[in-house]
């Protein structure tokens, strides 16, 4: 948002953690922010939006309290650990008329644009497979900060491509999760889920112990047409097959020259300036957000309420 100064101007941050903001004050962006109370930022009559970005089982506690202060929200991932408080804070946002725009990075990554696009252009023809992986190599500190949640390693990582994948393919018929602990802790580190449809099956997986995670991130969309591979995602790289020739492009295989993304967050915010200007709506609504919750506790073994 600081980047974006001719759409926002930043009213103020607020932490309430006395630690964790001596943490961070001195550092970009912060630094250069105005410090306030929460009941400040939540009673100016000047703000609009809210950008949450907590612990996770605070963040749709703090989402609704925002909502109720009739500010619209860009709410960081995931949305909690059960899907009931989820429904609850779309509810109050439906009521409102607000927006909540969920931080799942992808969205707007020009790999997943075109995917997106060509998907719903029908390109691909009849979607019979989709494959997705997410990993790293997590410091001794992450994997203590993660085991604390009992979804593991995919819960807090891959949301982002259960969230691409709700949106390739809709909301799945079953999920069948496997996780594995695979050190002497309590973090589930190395994970896999299926994902059946009626035409279709998909799998999106999490390593939490691979040290080129991030060059081997992927997600791939079979067709019965063609098919896109993304990999890695970032920066973004991306392989489109097709069986026939569509607009531009040609039969066969081919790299696609994408345009370079200003930042992971650059797109999502500025859409939600047009959003909050009444220009338009998200994309992603109320219904599609609920299911990548309810889908993503599945596929890390939990259940949904």
């Amino acid at each position: 948002m600081l980047d974006l100064r001719e759409l926002y101007a930043v009213v103020g941050v607020c932490e309430e953690d006395q630690e964790q903001r001596e943490r961070v004050s001195s550092r970009h962006p912060y630094k250069d922010c105005q410090w306030m109370t929460r009941d400040a930022i939540l009673n100016h009559p000047d703000i609009q939006l809210i950008a949450v970005e907590t612990e996770i089982d605070q963040l749709v506690p703090t989402a609704i309290q925002c909502l109720q202060a009739g500010k619209h929200i860009h709410l960081d991932k995931p949305a909690g650990q059960t899907v009931a408080p989820c429904r609850a804070m779309h509810a109050e946002a439906t009521k409102r008329k607000l927006t909540i725009q969920m931080g799942y990075m992808l969205r707007y990554n020009p790999a997943f644009e075109f995917l997106f696009r060509a998907v719903e252009a029908g390109w691909l023809g009849q979607i019979t497979e989709v494959h997705g992986h997410m990993g790293k190599q997590a410091s001794p500190s992450l994997r203590k900060e993660l085991s604390q949640y009992p979804g593991g390693g995919l819960f807090e990582l891959a949301c982002h491509l259960v969230d691409a994948l709700i949106t390739v393919l809709g909301k799945p018929d079953a999920v069948v999760p496997i996780s594995l602990k695979t050190r002497n802790d309590k973090f589930l580190d190395n994970q896999l889920a299926t994902f059946r449809y009626p035409n279709a099956l998909a799998t999106i997986g999490s390593n939490h112990n691979d040290p080129f995670g991030g060059p081997r991130r992927q997600f791939t969309v079979i067709g019965t047409e063609g098919s896109i591979e993304i990999r890695p995602l970032e920066p973004p790289s991306l392989t489109l097959s097709l069986k026939k020739a569509r607009d531009s492009y040609k039969r066969g295989r081919q790299q696609i020259v994408l345009p370079k993304s200003e930042g992971r967050y650059h797109g999502e915010f500025r859409d939600f300036a047009r959003i909050i200007r009444g220009e338009k709506a998200l994309a992603w609504d109320a219904k599609h957000d609920i299911a990548v919750q309810e889908t993503l506790l599945k596929a890390c073994g939990l259940p949904p309420e």
